[in-house]
């Protein structure tokens, strides 16, 4: 068995056109562009990089962009204050403040103080208590996208049983609530379980968001099974590499997201999907 390839880079780039025509239909109408703020903090290289490239992603679907980039000292008031400007600016659909913060900011302050339905990352508490009482609204980013991804394969997914490999706020946890709503049996495998392996082993569908490169090998994978693999870490010959051994996994899985150009770019395109819901008041 060879695993197809679920190219994120592909499908997002579908997508984005997708938004395009819709913007330049705004436009006709006499609809102001999409409006997308981000902040960041610092000089983190990869949040540098991944900034850039939601920059190019605003230019080409035609938002309206505010970018602001601040010191790393800048004040956990200073940032709080920027915040809820942002949210008081009529220009503005979305905001996200783009992680990692530094160690003397506390970021789910700063999560708290973004208006729920500018919170186009998906984070904040009221979106995903609403994803959890199965009425989403603007979901999270990454899950979303994964979502999509899963829904390119052309496999009907209820039913089926998923392991998720990592319990963060940001990625485990929403993934599993929205597994849920689509009708799967779900699994949260984390550092405290006493064997991932096994969860994993028996599952249809490996989702692992962990940033441990070569976690998943190809024991841990149930032949034909889907992989989606979130993980993104950047190793000393400077190449990027995921969670799962994509060589391994490859002969064994029935679909396989590549690192990078897998969950990535569906990452960046869901948040200009939240962005567009924002801007078109479609926020349930």
């Amino acid at each position: 068995m060879t695993a197809q390839i679920l190219d994120g880079k592909a499908i997002a780039k579908t997508l984005r056109a997708e938004i395009r025509d819709r913007v330049d239909a705004r436009s006709a109408e006499g609809t102001r562009p999409p409006g997308l703020a981000v902040i960041l903090v610092g000089n983190d290289p990869a949040s540098e990089i991944y900034v850039r490239g939601k920059r190019r992603d605003c230019e080409e679907v035609g938002f309206h962009s505010n970018f602001q980039h601040l010191s790393t000292n800048v004040s956990q008031l200073d940032l709080e204050e920027r915040v809820v400007a942002l949210n008081h600016d009529s220009s503005i659909d979305g905001i996200l403040v783009q992680n990692p913060l530094p160690g003397h900011i506390d970021e789910s302050r700063i999560i708290d103080r973004i208006d729920p339905r500018k919170d186009v990352d998906g984070f904040h508490p009221y979106n995903i208590g609403r994803l959890a009482l199965r009425r989403p609204s603007l979901r999270s980013c990454t899950p979303k996208g994964i979502m999509q991804l899963l829904e390119h394969t052309g496999v009907a997914i209820r039913g089926l049983d998923v392991t998720v490999i990592g319990a963060s706020n940001h990625v485990g946890r929403p993934m599993g609530l929205e597994l849920l709503i689509a009708g799967c049996t779900v699994t949260t495998a984390h550092k405290f379980s006493k064997d991932a392996r096994a969860s994993v082993a028996s599952a249809d569908i490996v989702i692992s968001a962990v940033g441990k490169p070569g976690l998943v090998d190809k024991d841990w994978i149930k032949p034909g099974a889907i992989v989606i693999d979130v993980g993104f870490t950047r190793g000393e010959d400077g190449k990027l590499k995921g969670d799962v051994v994509f060589e391994d996994a490859l002969e064994r899985a029935s679909w396989i997201t590549p690192v990078p150009g897998g969950v990535g770019p569906m990452t960046r395109v869901a948040m200009l999907q939240n962005t567009l819901i924002a801007a078109d008041g479609r926020i349930p």
